[in-house]
This record gives C-alpha cells, sequence and structure tokens, in this order.
C-alpha cells in the first residue's frame, strides 16, 4: 500500500473491517451511557502491519502539522501513550519517528504518587498520544500526572474523537487537540459505503448531537471508551453491552 494510501477514511474502513465498529445498545463506562455506536481502535493489534500504518498515519499528520506556516502542534522531546488504550499506539508512532515515549501511571490510592515509566528530564515538553476520547478526562489525567513531574504539555493526538465535546474541555484546560477522525466523519463514510442501515446511522448521529460533555464542569476524571482495559467488547457480530471503566 502506498503512503498517500493511508489516509483517514483508510482508517475509518480499516477500523471497521477489524471489527472495532459495532451498532446496538452500549455502555462505555461513566460518560456514555446507551450508546447505539461502540468504536474500539484496540483491534488493530490484530495487526501489526495495520498498527504501523495506523502510526505512519500519525505520523504524516503531525510532520504537516508542524510544516504549517501556523503550526498546529509545538515542538516536542517526547511522546506519552495514555493507558492502556493508547500506549500501543504511541509505542507504534515511537518506532516510526524515533521519537522516545514515556508514559504516566495514575496513583491507585487518593494519597499516592503518580509514576512516570520511561526517561525524561524536567522542562521537556510531550505530545499526548491516544486511540480514542469521548468526554476528554483520561487525556486530562495525563496531563496532570506529566506536568506534576516537571514536563511541558499543551498537544494531544487521539485516532478518533466521539465528538462528544471533549475537545472543548481539553482546551479550557489548556490542552490543544488534534484527531484524525471524528465520529461523525466515520458515520458519514459508512453511510455512503452501505455499511450501516440509515437507522443506526441516524441513531447514532443523534446520540453524539445530544450527549455532549460539559466544558464548564469540574475537573473531575472520567474514563473514555479507548482508554480502559477492564471492559469486554461484544464479540463480531454480536450486540450488547460494553463496560468499559
Amino acid at each position: 500500500m502506498a503512503a498517500g494510501d493511508v489516509t483517514n477514511l483508510w482508517l475509518a474502513e480499516a477500523l471497521y473491517r477489524l471489527g472495532g465498529v459495532k451498532f446496538g445498545t452500549f455502555t462505555l463506562g461513566r460518560t456514555t451511557v446507551g450508546s447505539p455506536v461502540y468504536i474500539d481502535p484496540k483491534v488493530l493489534l490484530r495487526e501489526p502491519r495495520i498498527l504501523a500504518r495506523a502510526a505512519h498515519l500519525v505520523k504524516t499528520e503531525i510532520d504537516a502539522g508542524m510544516a504549517m506556516r501556523e503550526p498546529r502542534f509545538h515542538e516536542f522531546d517526547l511522546v506519552a501513550g495514555v493507558p492502556f488504550g493508547g500506549l500501543h499506539l504511541a509505542t507504534a508512532y515511537s518506532l516510526a519517528s524515533d521519537v522516545p515515549v514515556i508514559y504516566g501511571v495514575p496513583p491507585k490510592v487518593a494519597d499516592g504518587q503518580p509514576k512516570i515509566e520511561g526517561r525524561y528530564k524536567e522542562g521537556e515538553s510531550v505530545l499526548i498520544i491516544d486511540d480514542l476520547m469521548t468526554t476528554g478526562g483520561s487525556l486530562l489525567e495525563t496531563q496532570r500526572v506529566l506536568a506534576g513531574a516537571g514536563l511541558v504539555v499543551r498537544d494531544a493526538i487521539v485516532l478518533v474523537d466521539r465528538g462528544q465535546g471533549g475537545a472543548e474541555r481539553l482546551k479550557r484546560h489548556g490542552l490543544h487537540l488534534v484527531s484524525i477522525l471524528n465520529l461523525t466523519q466515520m458515520l458519514n463514510f459508512y453511510m455512503s459505503r452501505g455499511m450501516v442501515s440509515e437507522d443506526d446511522y441516524k441513531l447514532s448521529l443523534e446520540y453524539v448531537r445530544t450527549h455532549q460533555a460539559d466544558a464548564t464542569d469540574g475537573d473531575g476524571m472520567d474514563g473514555d471508551a479507548g482508554s480502559a482495559t477492564n471492559g469486554a467488547a461484544p464479540s463480531e457480530g454480536q450486540n450488547g453491552t460494553a463496560l468499559q471503566n
């Protein structure tokens, strides 16, 4: 596959073909209840070559964004994967770009100390990478852990933004977001290719429109569907409830 063939719509189709897009009724932790569509970018782990192409797509987006007259990204020394959904993507990007990768581990108890795995120096700049964002809670938690260690965090990139107000919430906390895909783009693509029924298409668009995060909310963290590991996705071809914390 030529580099020019690896586009955001290629990614949308790859996620669908690998079983990472399902329609039904799903609960994705506290932030997304009764969603008619389920997105699971972790299916990329099944196909290392596809994961590598997705990382190349991220690299292309970053390189192009930094080459603009008004860059979409600040210069960065490191990338940080959001545990756990974004960690494999950040690692794949690190291998493709030769940029070191780190990741933050939040404290396990209320009065505990966060931990950062990997080598870094205080004052270095970090770009956060995640696979999926709903309301931005996991990205904000990672930002907080990194900033607490003296690292500078101003930008984040995700494969898929569900389009439920997370970008605005991040902006309020000083974190600029770039997404490769948003859920509305994906739904429009699937509808144009006959990959989704009209009913599922309309239900999903309406859900996104009516379930928006409050950009003026407090700093409490909430889980993003692609960032947790405790959830069990429905098996291929089966609707159900995917619980992710």
